[in-house]
């Protein structure tokens, strides 16, 4: 993401959880339960946001969650405006569709950065051919697997997981596949795309 920085920063920074720091999200430990107010010096000064903080704290909080750089969710933004149809739901389908975030959302790992470290360095087969592009977009009946070192240690965690309806994970031989595209009741619930819509359309 350009410059690296402390995850549970940028969840704080947003002052609510964005899940990038896997289980410890759920633990008592996460930072954000503890200092609930911005990291910095000021961090716990009120500040009356405006219009334009809020719709840029939005985008923010969009890239991050996905793990994306300024340029690229701009691009998958213009993609999405190119799509016929709501421009917001389209770039959230579009988000949603990255490899990384699929093999998150199979819970073969325990974060989006996980994933993409696992796509980028070939531990992720989609239809039997390895993809090492966390950026790939998945499509109906593609078919995913990990490596066996990678699911070895997966396997007891995988028992009592449960992947969003759009796809299945077959418990018999641990693999993953996409039984559909993702629609708009599948996109991520913790973003209000609207706000990203109206901060590009300004």
């Amino acid at each position: 993401m350009g410059r690296v920085k402390l995850k549970c920063k940028l969840c704080r920074r947003e002052k609510e959880k964005l899940f990038l720091k896997g289980d410890k999200c759920n633990s008592p430990k996460c930072p954000v339960e503890r200092r609930k107010y911005p990291p910095g010096q000021h961090g716990d000064k009120m500040v009356r946001p405006t219009e334009y903080s809020k719709r840029l704290r939005e985008k923010q909080k969009a890239r991050r969650i996905y793990g994306l750089n300024e340029r690229q969710f701009e691009n998958y933004f213009e993609k999405a405006r190119k799509i016929k149809g709501d421009t917001g739901q389209n770039l959230l389908i579009l988000l949603e569709r990255r490899l990384d975030n699929v093999v998150f959302k199979l819970g073969f790992s325990a974060s989006r950065a996980m994933a993409r470290q696992l796509a980028r360095h070939g531990k992720v087969k989609v239809n039997g051919q390895k993809v090492n592009v966390p950026s790939y977009q998945v499509s109906a009946g593609d078919e995913l697997v990990l490596s066996e070192t990678i699911l070895a240690s997966l396997k007891e965690k995988l028992a009592d997981f449960t992947p969003p309806s759009w796809l299945i994970f077959e418990s018999e031989n641990y693999k993953g596949r996409v039984a559909h595209l993702p629609g708009a009741e599948d996109t991520e619930k913790m973003i209000v795309v609207p706000m990203i819509v109206e901060y590009y359309s300004r």
